[in-house]
């Protein structure tokens, strides 16, 4: 949530905020009318508590007619003050309620539009000319199937659709994945984490995952838990509830975990292969910072991104999400996209979020520094996105003859292998 301060001294900051995101700029005067009711009766009941003391003393020393008047007035007075405390309580709950509807401000230079509105920062390696080479390429799921790696058909049998199996050198290449990325960002000086896949309400809400992500969201009702579908919802409620001392920060740790999403939004997109789909493997950098530091963090993030990506050589670019297309709990978001040669196109595999103070005000994580208190920054940043990642590596490292070279990089965690051949059927 954004401070309530900054709403009062600077509205149309927030309004404007609202306006670039495309969300409802009125939230933003219903939020101030709740807020002012807040402060208003909470003067009213601290006043009407204060009389009811003084009351108090002026009724011990009374007697006769003047304390039967005192009396009288302790009654109403009782009731004024059981009647604003009602009133403040519920000014409170309605302003609360309304905080956690308010979006991140936006970073004044993220551009601003919707989803196609980004602005490309930067583009690395190069697109492979296959005409050239004289072959057409295959797409991720014809080769997945050749190489024994993908298996869809049964994923659909088993589970429903969007659902998949990964078998044999598939499910060697997803952990050699996991293992190089967490290899990489262990070096960087993040703390590996195995985190949880279920969470309570407010670690979700927390994270702004309850709001306009809420469609994606998988609940166990019987529970009340939910299922995460990035490992930053439990990194970010790691330190709930907590002070963490200045001379800690920055605090980096990289989560591995299972996620799960609806994808209630996305019928009709990307159903072949394993693009898109509702379970997948993620590993997710996460650091806590000052807010004076966040900016730079994000940096280190992305460069983080862009080194993992140019291990794995693929041909990537960088952008600068707009603002309609940020996610609630982000001020600025970078995408990195890798190009799919049988799309034609780039597409997200890695993305990193400046939350700013957004996420550690909604719960409760602060800095101590020089015996002050003060809200932190959180940021996030995905490493390795499993299923995307093999979707890259197998379209872009291809051979004529439907083999896949594999990187180096992660060639020593798959016993030295250089090549993925194909299965005999």
């Amino acid at each position: 949530m954004i401070d309530l301060r900054l709403l009062r001294e600077d509205p149309d900051r927030v309004r404007a905020s609202q306006r670039a995101r495309g969300e409802d700029v009125a939230l933003v005067d219903a939020l101030l009318s709740a807020d002012e009711r807040r402060r208003s009766s909470g003067v009213r009941f601290d006043e009407l508590r204060a009389e009811q003391k003084s009351l108090g003393k002026l009724i011990g020393r009374a007697t006769g007619d003047e304390k039967a008047e005192l009396l009288k007035r302790a009654e109403q007075l009782k009731a004024d003050v059981k009647a604003a405390d009602a009133e403040r309580d519920a000014a409170d709950t309605e302003t609360q309620e309304l905080l956690l509807k308010l979006s991140n401000l936006v970073h004044p230079d993220v551009p601003v539009g919707g989803e196609e509105d980004f602005v490309t920062l930067e583009t690395h390696g190069t697109i492979r000319d296959f005409a050239a080479e004289g072959f057409e390429p295959k797409d991720h799921l014809e080769l997945g199937q050749l190489l024994g790696a993908i298996d869809v058909e049964r994923g659909a049998k088993v589970s429903g659709s969007r659902f998949y199996f990964l078998t044999g050198v598939g499910a060697l290449l997803e952990l050699a994945l996991v293992n190089a990325a967490m290899a990489q960002a262990t070096a960087a000086g993040f703390t590996p984490m195995l985190t949880p896949a279920l969470v309570r309400p407010q670690s979700m809400a927390g994270t702004g995952f309850l709001g306009q992500a809420a469609q994606d969201v998988y609940h166990l009702d019987k529970d009340d838990l939910y299922l995460v579908g990035t490992s930053e919802v439990a990194l970010a409620a790691y330190h709930m509830d907590e002070i963490l001392e200045a001379d800690k920060l920055p605090l980096r740790y990289a989560g591995f975990s299972p996620c799960f999403r609806r994808e209630a939004g996305s019928h009709g997109k990307d159903t072949r292969g394993i693009f898109r789909v509702h379970q997948f493997d993620k590993v997710e950098m996460f650091s806590y910072v000052t807010p004076e530091d966040s900016q730079e963090e994000h940096r280190r993030l992305l460069e983080w991104e862009k080194q993992w990506l140019t291990s794995l050589e693929l041909p990537f670019r960088v952008i600068d999400v707009a603002s309609g297309d940020l996610g609630s709990s982000a001020a600025r978001k970078y995408d990195c996209e890798a190009w799919i040669p049988t799309q034609g196109k780039y597409r997200e595999l890695t993305s990193t979020s400046d939350c700013t103070e957004y996420q550690s005000r909604r719960l409760q994580i602060r800095v101590r520094e020089d015996k002050k208190v003060r809200p932190l920054a959180t940021l996030n940043g995905t490493l390795c996105a499993v299923p995307r990642t093999i979707v890259a590596i197998l379209e872009n490292h291809q051979q004529p003859d439907g083999s896949v070279r594999v990187p180096e990089v992660l060639r020593p965690y798959l016993g030295g292998r250089e090549i993925m051949e194909p299965v005999a059927r």
